[in-house]
């Protein structure tokens, strides 16, 4: 390793609206279930299609009927 690195000639990153943060969130096993079965078809991981389903809902300004 150096003492010291230039970082000079870096480029800053061009996604930083595309960083993700760990979070915590307390869902049902069965909602769970539920993703983890069509990310199986999909071929993506579980979190990604929640992330995917998420971001669209917030796109698309979808409210939640509560009933």
């Amino acid at each position: 390793m150096r003492d010291v690195y230039d970082f000079s000639n870096s480029v800053k990153n061009p996604y930083p609206k595309r960083l993700k943060k760990a979070i915590t969130l307390r869902i049902d096993e069965d909602t769970i279930a539920y993703f983890k079965e069509i990310a199986e078809t999909k071929g993506v991981s579980y979190q990604n299609l929640i992330n995917l389903y998420l971001r669209d809902c917030a796109n698309s300004h979808r409210q939640l009927e509560i009933k």
